[in-house]
């Protein structure tokens, strides 16, 4: 129930005519997103969730204030109150969804979850508020901050981690800087690019969800089980840092082709740089498990269902090639 409440909430956001019937979608989808974040065997599920319902909150009272400000002053307004207004409007709704500098609570709340509800927040909670700041008319050079504050934070800040739901934040954020460059050019590359993070995500943490693995150190025992699920498993990574034989490769092309072509050539070298730094911290998971000789056990320590798992990683990784030769024939 709880979890068709959420989904409808965004429904309702996404497909609403007015401000008041947005906000009452976001305010719907975080009352039933709390129930899901309880867990009976995850001590800090209800620490988390209470961060998460304080910060949501707060962004929901902002944007209420805003869009009520927004709608008394038609009349008089200036157009200094009316950009003022809506940089605060803009400001609520990214810190609904977790980008630098507004991203203070989004490592803490992950920290204390399960993975499944982890999955819910770094790919269908992203969704509302990415699609109400598509429908405002953004400051560019807020716009421009926003992207590169993410692009630094959640590359400094990955760099040292080694829980995983930590570094899967930063690279969310990292991310999170890419969907606003694409947003901000085309509707149809930002979805793009959301489908096939959702997909790269999907396989990742279905991953860590059958090895029950929360810390880099967990992993180089957990995947010694299967060669095969292990290397499918770590080139996903690649595929999340948007190296060219992957799928994850082909939304970060398009992105990088239209802000070219639109000379945004400063933007889309500073996306390039950092990202490859991003990729150092993907190598580092990819290394301790795949280079470093381990002996290996007998004994499965998990029961992985192997074709599904295995049918969605060749997916994610090889159907570039397929996207390329479908693209060329439209």
């Amino acid at each position: 129930m709880f979890l068709n409440l959420m989904i409808l909430g965004t429904l309702i956001s996404i497909s609403s005519y007015t401000w008041m019937g947005m906000w009452m979608g976001l305010e719907i989808n975080l009352l039933s997103i709390i129930p899901l974040m309880n867990s009976t065997n995850n001590m800090f599920s209800s620490e988390s969730a209470l961060k998460y319902f304080i910060t949501q909150t707060l962004a929901s009272l902002i944007i209420l204030f805003s869009i009520i400000l927004m709608l008394m002053m038609t009349e008089f307004i200036s157009p200094w109150m009316n950009s003022s207004l809506l940089l605060i409007l803009n400001s609520a709704l990214l810190t609904k969804l977790g980008a630098a500098p507004f991203h203070f609570w989004f490592p803490e709340v992950m920290e204390g979850l399960n993975w499944m509800n982890c999955f819910i927040i770094l790919t269908w909670q992203k969704i509302a508020p990415m699609i109400l700041i598509m429908n405002n008319n953004l400051n560019l050079n807020f716009l421009l901050f926003i992207i590169i504050s993410s692009l630094l934070i959640s590359t400094l800040m990955g760099f040292n981690q080694t829980s995983l739901r930590k570094i899967l934040t930063f690279s969310s954020i990292n991310h999170i800087s890419w969907m606003l460059s694409s947003m901000w050019i085309s509707f149809s590359i930002w979805l793009i690019y959301l489908l096939i993070y959702f997909i790269i995500n999907f396989n990742i943490i279905l991953m860590f969800y059958y090895t029950n693995s929360f810390y880099l150190n967990q992993l180089s025992n957990n995947l010694n089980s299967n060669n095969l699920i292990k290397i499918s498993f770590l080139l996903n990574f690649l595929s999340l840092g948007g190296l060219p034989p992957f799928i994850g490769f082909l939304p970060k092309w398009l992105t990088i082709n239209w802000l070219i072509f639109n000379n945004y050539l400063i933007l889309t070298l500073m996306l390039i740089l950092f990202t490859l730094i991003m990729l150092f911290v993907y190598i580092r998971i990819i290394l301790t498990s795949l280079i470093l000789n381990f002996s290996q056990s007998k004994i499965p320590l998990t029961k992985i269902k192997k074709f599904t798992l295995l049918f969605m990683n060749f997916f994610s990784m090889f159907s570039l090639i397929s996207f390329m030769f479908f693209f060329n024939f439209l």
